[in-house]
């Protein structure tokens, strides 16, 4: 929803937006000092994805120039970068562990040609390859087992996914190990060429004829699980328009058609699957929104994304694969932002790198304390903000002024990337998804995300203005309630955000697993908001993309401390504040005028000084992501008392009939636009697992009946009496007339062809002597259901007494024998 406002005599369009919110986490964390993390690596060892070495490429012309006499913006000073962990043991020996598919020391190399080889021709197919030398054999493993960890695969083990998917027949060893490396090429062979599909045959080119079980099973999970030929390409589309095959799967509803929605809609209809998707909003895209923005003569024109904005981290990235697929330019995220003090000055780069260093130990010293009492943690867990503020008050930190305001500006970015306060933030697991981190460069889409959103909606049924408000669910599938009208179907995938789980805005019947709700109530729904302006021109300069504000109030810490840039891909002189922490729930209260003139207060404060008059905005918007009923906040973070368990229990489905995905499911990545997408990826591979599964033990309990039939087939061979198409056991254990008797009627039709239809009945001896005086077996039937009130069923329906006498007939001729 947006209102808006035309102040007096301005021509600023101000709009307060309750719409999405920042999915992803913030470039800017600061630098680890450690950070070297071999995953980076793979940018440069795999050339061949453009998102990945020209993150630079020609954004749109940015419309709007500086009147004349105007002066550059600041010069940058400091460069930021996210603070996260690495990886202790990601790919060093690993051609020497891995090596197995090659147990001969001549070149018979498991594949024929090299990952490299591929990105000279648009074709898979390339049969005259040079075979390659050892060492290049081994370099090639140990680059496609980069670019398969930059997805998100272990080095040397397999992941749950695919231990449940049974791709080897016995974890570790040889097999594993082979599949392993089978698994990495046919990833990284198609990561070459995103554009094409590529076949099991094309897979099979390059791997040795004796390991084609092994392409199998990796390219069958690959393909099922959407780690390979996923997207939007027309080739890509062209193959997914085909199911797999011809059986249907069943039907599925899902609702919310944000990332993961769109994502496993796409992917359910692939594998066979009925879908619709029902979406409360007028569009989709969930909490990824981009709002077309212009001035008063239309003229300028820009593109700002109010949620989700920053790919964090294109190495293995899904998103930056549908990127390539579009052929969208990108725009990396420049390190250098410079910081400036409430006065406009710029903070001098000797006190900024020092209270930089003082922030990082702080945070050092927190993660040394929680390692050695984890276990205490565990059961007690304490705020991060109170952690970090006892040992900054212990070793002194920041006690001068300016120092302190720096370290706030520092614990605001903090809570810009968790999108809460930091006395909300677990001590124990706050950072627990920092090893999955992508790899790469922070980027920009020019235009915004939601062509992303465009692209993944094509052709998919979505139903708009479709609030869910009861999901009912049992043995015979799931009704929705949503809009006024009701939707069955076999299983339903609930993607809506954690906000509106806590709510209870959707009531489940019955209620969900104590389990579950219980990980609702532990994990944290923080709170994010930006204030977009777009002016006549870019009076900032445009050779940085990002810039800080400090403030002396500790409690407003988060108040627009960071402007990101949008002129190089907006298409327009747009500047996006932020607003975290405390600062944020402040803001949901405040007037949208306001909210404008306090930014253009702190602009004015900045640019000014420097001679640089900063012009009346075009138009504004404000978002308001905890206002917003589709969402009541922003995205997820690991609350006090909660753990990175929680995603995964979220995540958790019920009755294999109702599914759950969204960034808030998914332990990696939350947080996160892949998180969102990796999701949906999972659950439409989770629910095909299922499906199958129900479908095995269907045809378990079918070919069982049918051994049960025949058994029963070969006693009613010889029976101990019979007339017309009536056939009788008799209780061997007694000849008393008023013993039971088990009775077939054969029955026979057109439809049924040649075959016959046998249902059984249970009598007593002496109803057997009567049906047997009968003439014609019209009035038997009749005797039996009018007098006798006898109900004839099937073999599966047969009474416990009827299976005795089955069982002790058994018994009996087999004991002649």
């Amino acid at each position: 929803m947006e209102t808006t406002v035309s102040p007096p005599e301005s021509t600023t369009n101000v709009s307060a937006n309750v719409d999405p919110l920042e999915i992803s986490a913030a470039n800017n964390h600061t630098d680890d000092t450690n950070n070297h993390t071999t995953t980076d690596a793979a940018v440069s060892y795999f050339p061949s994805d453009p998102m990945e070495t020209e993150p630079n490429s020609e954004p749109p012309e940015p419309q709007g120039q500086p009147p004349p006499g105007s002066q550059p913006g600041p010069s940058p000073q400091k460069k930021r970068r996210r603070r996260r962990k690495i990886f202790t043991d990601m790919i060093s020996t690993s051609a020497s562990r891995l090596r197995v598919l090659r147990p001969h020391p001549k070149p018979t190399a498991a594949y024929s040609h090299s990952e490299t080889d591929l990105n000279d021709s648009p074709s898979y197919h390339q049969p005259h390859r040079k075979r390659k030398s050892p060492p290049d054999l081994d370099k090639e493993v140990d680059i496609e087992a980069l670019i398969a960890i930059s997805v998100g695969f272990p080095v040397d083990s397999l992941t749950e996914e695919e231990i449940e998917a049974n791709v080897v027949s016995q974890i570790g060893g040889v097999e594993q190990a082979n599949y392993i490396i089978v698994r990495n090429h046919i990833l990284a062979r198609w990561r070459s060429n995103v554009s094409l599909w590529l076949t099991k045959d094309h897979a099979l080119e390059s791997i040795r004829a004796e390991h084609k079980n092994l392409v199998n099973s990796a390219y069958n999970f690959l393909l099922h699980h959407g780690y390979i030929n996923f997207g939007v390409a027309p080739a890509i589309k062209e193959m997914k328009a085909r199911p797999m095959d011809g059986m249907p799967k069943g039907s599925v509803i899902v609702i919310g058609a944000g990332l993961s929605g769109l994502v496993a809609a796409r992917q359910l209809v692939f594998l066979g699957f009925k879908v619709v998707v029902l979406e409360g909003r007028a569009r989709p895209g969930g909490r990824v929104r981009t709002k077309k923005m212009s001035g008063g003569d239309s003229k300028t024109l820009a593109a700002a994304d109010l949620g989700g904005s920053v790919l964090t981290g294109i190495n293995g990235n899904p998103l930056g694969v549908l990127v390539r697929q579009l052929g969208f330019p990108l725009h990396k995220v420049r390190d250098i932002c410079p910081l400036y003090l409430p006065n406009g000055r710029m903070v001098n780069s000797d006190i900024d790198s020092k209270v930089e260093v003082s922030f990082n130990e702080l945070l050092d010293k927190v993660c040394k304390l929680r390692q050695g009492i984890m276990e205490e943690v565990k059961s007690v867990d304490v705020s991060l903000g109170t952690a970090l503020e006892a040992f900054r008050f212990v070793y002194k930190v920041a006690e001068d002024p300016l120092e302190r305001m720096l370290l706030d500006w520092h614990l605001a970015n903090l809570e810009y990337a968790n999108a809460t306060l930091m006395s909300n933030l677990s001590m124990a697991f706050w950072d627990q998804d920092d090893p999955y981190e992508m790899g790469g460069d922070h980027c920009f889409i020019p235009g915004g995300n939601e062509r992303l959103v465009r692209a993944l909606a094509e052709d998919l049924p979505i139903f708009s203005d479709r609030p869910v408000e009861r999901v009912k669910y049992g043995s015979d599938g799931v009704l929705v309630h949503a809009g006024g009208q009701e939707y069955r179907g076999d299983m339903v995938l609930c993607t809506v955000p954690l906000g509106v789980l806590k709510r209870g805005v959707i009531q489940f019947v019955p209620e969900l697993p104590q389990r579950k709700k219980d990980a609702i109530e532990r994990l944290g729904f923080g709170l994010l908001n930006k204030v977009a302006i777009l002016f006549p021109y870019d009076f900032w300069g445009g050779e940085i993309d990002t810039f800080g504000h400090l403030t002396e109030d500790p409690n407003m810490r988060g108040e627009f401390f960071l402007f990101y840039s949008y002129s190089s891909v907006a298409g327009g002189p747009l500047l996006v504040a932020l607003v975290a922490g405390e600062a944020a729930l402040k803001f949901e209260n405040m007037s949208p005028m306001d909210s404008v003139s306090r930014v253009l207060e702190i602009l004015k404060g900045i640019f000014s000084p420097k001679g640089i008059a900063v012009p009346d905005p075009l138009q504004a918007v404000c978002t308001r992501w905890g206002q917003d009923q589709f969402s009541y906040g922003s995205y997820s973070y690991v609350a006090i008392g909660a753990s990175g368990d929680d995603y995964d229990i979220l995540a958790e489905s019920v009755a294999d009939r109702v599914f759950f995905a969204g960034e808030a499911t998914n332990k990696q990545y939350p947080a996160t636009m892949h998180g969102a997408f990796l999701s949906g990826m999972r659950e439409a591979a989770h629910i095909m697992r299922v499906v199958k599964r129900k479908s095995l033990a269907l045809a378990e309990k079918m070919n069982n009946l049918n051994q049960e039939n025949c058994d029963l087939d070969i006693l009613f061979e010889t029976p101990d009496l019979s007339f017309g198409k009536f056939s009788v056991l008799y209780d061997p254990r007694s000849a008393d007339l008023e013993s039971n008797a088990l009775l077939r009627v054969a029955f026979q039709g057109e439809k049924l062809n040649s075959d016959f239809l046998y249902l059984y009945g249970l009598v007593q001896r002496k109803q057997v002597i009567e049906l047997n005086k009968v003439e014609e077996d019209l009035n038997r039937i009749k005797m039996l259901n009018c007098d006798f009130q006898v109900r004839l069923v099937g073999r599966k329906d047969l009474c416990n007494s009827a299976e005795s006498i089955i069982t002790c007939i058994k018994s009996g001729r087999l004991s002649s024998t």
